[in-house]
Order: C-alpha cells, then structure tokens, then sequence
C-alpha cells in the first residue's frame, strides 16, 4: 500500500468518525426517546382508564335496574344505553367546544364545535371526557326512575350533557392546551380543586336529580299511610353486582384525571379502594343501626359513597385520610337516605346521598385534609375551604335553579311524567311494549280474578323464577279444580237436604186454612231453616196457640223446633193446660236436647165461646193485649224449656183474662230488638208503638205490615245499599208474630 492510499483510508476513518454522535447529542436523543415513550404510556394508560369509566355504565345499569321493581327494569336498562349515546353525540357537537373551548370571560368555551382533530393528545382527552359527561347523565337515570317518560329523560340527558356539565365543566377545569398550567375557567383561576369531579361530575347529576324529583313527584303509593319504607327491588344481586362494577371502574375514573402514568397513581388508585371499603363498612353500620339489621341499600350504596367522597382529593391525600374521608362519606350517604324518607323525597336508588351529598362532603375534604404542598397551593386552609365553598353553591345552584326552570317549563307543555295506569302496568309496557316473565304471570292472574274463569293457567317456564312460579300455580290450581268439584258436589247434596229441610219445616207450620177464625200468624226466616216457630191447633170451640224460639239458627235449631212443635201438638190434642203442656215439653226436650240449645216458649189457648184467654210463658217476652190504645203485658217469664227437668207445676204460671174486643199479640226477639234510628233496640215499647201505627181493621194485614216495616229495618247495612230486599239471608233475626183477635 502506497503512502497516498494510506493517507486516504486514514481521511475516510476521520470523515466516518466525524460523523458519529456526541456524548450530548446523545443523551438529547435518549431524553427525546424518553418523551416520546411517555407519552405513549400517558396515552395508553388515559385510554385504558376510558374504557375502564366506560364500563361504568354496565355498573349504573345493573344497580339501577336491580334496585328497580321488576316492571320497569327493561326501561331502566335502555335508559343507560340510550343516555351514554345521546351524551357523547352532544358532548361532541358542541359539549366539549362549551367545556374546553377558548374561553369566553371564564364561563363557557367557544372552540372544537362538532369536534375533529388529527393531534392524538387531544383525541386521547376528548375521549376520555365522553365518558365523564356520560356518568354526570346516568346519574339522574336512577333516581327518577320508575315514573318518568323515555323521552322526557332523553331530553334531561341532551340539556345535561350538552350544556350544563360542559358549563360547569369549563368554570372548573377548562385549560390551554398549548399550555396546561394556565386556566381558563373562573372557578379555576380562583384556585377551585377538584381532582377527578366529586361535584363537577357527580353533584351536577345529582342536582339535575333532585330538581327533576321536585317537578314530578314520588312513586305513586310511595309514602303512603302504612306503606313501607321503600318499594322492594326487582334483583338485589344484580344491583350489588352493579356496585361492584361501578367500583372497578372507578379505578378508571380516579387514575385517569391524572393524565399520566406516574408516581401518583398508585397513591390515587390506594386512596380510592381505601375510601370505598371504608364507605362501605360505616354506611352498613348505619343500616344495622337504623334498621335493626345489614340493609342491602346501606351496604350497596356505601362505597359508592366512599368513592364519590375520594374523588375530589384522592391525589392529594394520605391513605389514612382517604379513610376518614370515605368514612365520613358513608355516614352522610346513609344520613341523607333517612333525610329523603323524612322530608318524602322518593329517590329510587338513593342517587342524591351517594352523588350529592358524598360530592360536597368530598369537595369540602380537599381543604380540610388535602396536602397543599403537593397542589402547589400557597393559601391557608380557611382561604381553601371558602373557594371550596363557593365552588359547591356555584355549581349547585346553577345546575339545579337552571334545571328546574327548563324542565319546568318542559313539564307545562309535554308532560315529562307517565299516567298513572301507565305507571301502574309499568314502563316496560306502557313505554316499550316489552313485556317480562313477570308481567305475563300477573296479566294471567288478573285476567283470572276479574273474569272468574279459574280454568286459566299460568305460563309455564323451566328457565325463569315467574315461570316455576306459574309451574306451581297450575299445579295447585288443579288440584283446586277437584277440591271445588268435590265441594260443589258436597254442597249440592247439602242444599238439596236443607231444601227438604225447608220442605218439612213449611209442613209444620200452619197451613190449613184459618180466614174463618179470628187468628194470624207471620214467619220470616233469617236463614232457610227458622229457629222460630208458631202453630195453632183447633179443639171445637177451643184454639190452641204457641210462639217459640229456639236458641241458635239453621238445621240444629230447625230439628229442635221440629220436636217441640211436633210435642205441642200431642199435649194440646189431649187438651193439657198451658202450663201443663208446657212442663211435660220442658221434661221431654231435656233429654234429648243438644247442649246448650233451650226454647223460649208461650203456650195458650183462647175459648171462642167465652172470649177467655189461658196463658203461660216460659223464658219469653210478655205477650201484649191490645184494647183500644192501651197495652197489657201477660205471662209472666219463667225458666226456658230445655234447661232443666222441672217437677212443679207452678214454675209455669197459668194466667186467665178475657179479650173483651181487643187482640193479643205474641212476637219474638226479633221485634224487640230491632235497631231504630239511633242504633238502640227498640224493646217492648217499640213493639207496641210499631201495632199502634199499624193499627188495622183486619188483623192480617195489620200484622204484615209491622212485620215488613221490622224488616226493613232488620237488613244489613250492606244489603240495604245495594238495594238487596228478597233474601231471606241477609236478616240478623227470624221475625215470628202471631195475633189473636177479631
């Protein structure tokens, strides 16, 4: 090799030299190849943590439509999907333009209208927020559920996720994305915190909530007088499982405000499952306290709590205060519940104390425990606390004033609430013409209980609870079937006996013809066998007569009646005295008599040719001579037949007159303790009074008019006001009178 081939190689070694990187170059490109890398993982962490908020939604679903009663869960459900839609089409027309916009006077932004734009950062953060203003509409979904029409809650969604979250949104966290430092929103610059939207995403839904819930009022029959304290839910575990979710991804919803993928995050997402369990643990205890047990809405709503309260300051706090602070948290949550029950406030899932009332409690937490030095906050803690303060009265006052006078003002023309049939049949009907296993079951029962057609069954499904339900019910109604055939063929055989029964008793009353003698009797049964009875027997010139009444009604008192009768008619025969026929009755009836049954009985006779009237009584009320307007009691009482053997026959007194023109009337106890006008029985005085109005030439009629007018007066109120006359069933007594007397 020559001299100049060495001296060119030597060139071309120091011409590649030359061109190789500095020690500083090359650490630029190390820091540069950091950045990018950062970056990436800043944006891959952001979007992980979108998808985690976004399955958020799932979580609002199954907790509200568990906590939901069965007939309107399908519509809860659709809620939740239709307003996650709805909420990212207006946040991207122009929600985001109002939120992060260039900002006009601090209040709303006026940029990215219809949002396009190929900067990745800023697709990374729009997506991210799409899931926010989602979670600030679904929140109002559960609260009034249960009432309100789809698409009055579509129009609720469009003005919160289009206008009023975005607002609120700019006030407190609008920035320049060119520059993220500088703050564009009013409550921003003021130094208003709050970290991942305690009341910039969770008191806007429940403010909106709350102002809806005046406007359209409770849950018909929710606090009504003896109800109970809340409407059963249509799935508990379905809506524990929704808690569940809801706390998963709120790993999502914390560690993503973070915007990147740093050392605060494990912090963040500590404090944030800290916050929860603790929420958890105080809002049960709560229940146990105020129910005397675990109540399954205290335990489920309780780190929902405990997260809401942690959002605003889970970067800025110890685990230790992340446990007060969630602590605290369930304990408002749960004092909140009963506050709504106090003041009748029906919010079905108890969405303004978790969001509402835990949001404030959090936003306030940022002051009291909140590490100043790691926010960059050189005020004191009152200052903090002051611009915490008029953050939450901004923020809740708008949303919930605005609100209120839009839907307001919605409700006068296109009522935001459903009928009341509507809400009766439920929304999954009435709003979606979607029926559920449910549904069909109890539309088979009422169809059933009105048409009285108990050969319809319920359907019948293996796979649903309804369904096994209705298995059984079918089960039990054949077996129904044949119980009531059995019955109804039992109770045939019954009513033909007691027809035969009735059959026999009419032949045992008097029912020869007796116009041709000055005497009249009346028997009107309460039920179809009377315990009463009456009979004459004539003797040539002589008439044999008694009233009885035997103790108890129907067929037992019935058959007794037909012994005494048949007994009154052989001593009479034999032409025994009153009070002879009346002894030898008593002493036979005592044997045979079932226990407890007696008679009250009078017993006479009355001689046509003499005019002279014998009479005896035994245990019944005195028989009364009329003549002219004057009343005369007779026969006096004595023991009722059937109570004991009796030997002397002075127990009976035997009393003696002469009508003298008048008549005699006998009656029993149903007369005498008919109800009058003041709900007092009208006794003997009243019976009296009743023949005196009645007062009539001939005796029959006389007789049927004061029995009719008892009558009428003896129906059952119910009867009475259905008009109900001819039925011998509805009197509360046998009506029996008898008169004797030209």
């Amino acid at each position: 090799m020559t001299e100049a081939d060495t001296l060119s190689l030597i060139n071309e070694l120091q011409s590649k030299i030359d061109k190789l990187p500095t020690k500083g170059t090359l650490k630029a490109l190390e820091f540069r190849l950091d950045a990018i890398l950062q970056a990436n993982l800043d944006t891959f962490w952001l979007l992980v943590c979108a998808i985690l908020v976004f399955l958020m939604q799932s979580g609002f679903m199954c907790l509200e439509s568990g906590l939901s009663r069965n007939k309107n869960s399908i519509n809860v459900a659709l809620k939740n999907v239709t307003d996650f839609g709805i909420a990212v089409v207006t946040f991207w027309a122009f929600g985001f333009a109002l939120m992060y916009g260039t900002s006009v006077m601090g209040l709303f932004g006026n940029r990215f209208y219809f949002f396009t734009t190929h900067v990745a950062g800023y697709q990374t953060y729009f997506v991210f927020q799409a899931m926010f203003v989602a979670t600030a509409a679904t929140i109002i979904s559960g609260a009034v559920a249960e009432r309100l029409r789809f698409f009055s809650y579509v129009i609720i969604t469009f003005v919160t996720s289009g206008f009023l979250y975005p607002i609120v949104g700019h006030w407190a966290w609008a920035f320049n994305f060119d520059n993220p430092t500088e703050k564009f929103g009013w409550l921003g610059k003021m130094g208003y915190i709050d970290f991942a939207g305690a009341s910039v995403v969770h008191s806007v839904g429940g403010w909106v909530a709350l102002s809806v819930l005046l406007i359209i009022g409770n849950r018909t029959g929710r606090f009504r007088e003896g109800a109970k304290k809340t409407f059963q839910g249509s799935n508990t575990p379905m809506a524990a499982l929704g808690a569940l979710i809801l706390w998963f991804g709120w790993f999502g919803f914390n560690g993503g405000a973070n915007g990147a993928m740093d050392l605060k995050v494990p912090l963040i997402l500590i404090n944030t499952f800290l916050s929860a369990s603790f929420g958890l643990i105080f809002s049960s205890i709560m229940g146990v306290l105020i129910m005397k047990k675990p109540e399954p809405l205290f335990m489920i709503t309780g780190p929902l709590a405990g997260l809401v309260s942690i959002t605003a300051g889970c970067a800025h706090v110890n685990p230790s205060e992340a446990i007060l602070i969630g602590s605290i948290g369930g304990i408002v949550s749960g004092s909140t519940i009963v506050l709504l029950d106090k003041f009748k406030i029906d919010d079905v899932v108890s969405a303004i104390p978790v969001h509402l009332a835990s949001g404030i409690w959090g936003t306030l937490a940022v002051a009291i425990f909140g590490n100043f030095e790691m926010m960059g906050i050189e005020k004191t803690r009152f200052e903090q606390l002051i611009i915490q303060i008029i953050g939450i009265v901004s923020i809740g006052g708008f949303c919930f004033f605005s609100s209120f006078v839009i839907f307001k003002l919605i409700n006068l023309v296109f009522p935001l609430r459903v009928g009341k049939i509507e809400e009766e049949l439920g929304l999954n009907i009435s709003e979606h013409n979607a029926s559920t296993d449910t549904h069909e079951l109890l539309e088979v029962l009422t169809k059933q209980a009105k048409s009285e057609d108990y050969s319809m069954r319920a359907p019948q499904d293996p796979f649903t609870d309804s369904g096994i339900i209705g298995t059984q019910y079918n089960v039990l109604m054949d077996r129904l079937e044949q119980s009531e055939k059995q019955k109804n063929k039992w109770k045939n055989r019954v009513s033909n006996e007691i027809k035969l029964a009735m059959n026999v008793q009419k032949r045992l009353m008097p029912n020869r013809d007796l116009s041709n003698y000055p005497i009249y009797g009346l028997n009107i049964p309460a039920r179809e066998i009377s315990g009463d009875f009456y009979d004459f027997y004539l003797h040539d010139d002589q008439v044999y007569f008694t009233l009885s009444d035997v103790s108890g009604k129907g067929v037992n008192a019935g058959m007794v009646m037909a012994k005494a009768i048949t007994l009154f008619k052989i001593y009479a025969r034999q032409k025994f005295k009153p009070n002879e026929i009346l002894l030898e009755m008593n002493n036979d009836l005592i044997q045979t008599n079932p226990p407890g049954t007696f008679i009250t009985s009078i017993v006479g006779s009355y001689n046509l040719t003499t005019d002279i009237i014998e009479l005896a009584n035994a245990g019944h009320q005195p028989a009364l001579l009329k003549q002219g307007d004057d009343f005369t009691e007779f026969g006096s009482s004595s023991t009722p037949l059937a109570v004991m053997k009796q030997k002397n026959l002075d127990v009976y007194k035997l009393e003696t007159f002469k009508l003298n023109g008048g008549r005699i009337y006998c009656y029993t106890d149903g007369f005498s303790e008919c109800l009058d006008e003041n709900n007092e029985e009208i006794g003997i005085e009243g019976v009296k009074n009743l023949i005196k109005t009645h007062s009539n030439s001939s005796l029959k009629k006389e007789l049927e008019n004061a029995t009719e007018e008892i009558r009428q007066k003896s129906l059952k109120k119910e009867y009475q006001e259905k008009g109900i006359k001819e039925n011998n069933d509805i009197l509360d007594d046998d009506l029996t009178i008898i008169g004797i007397g030209k």
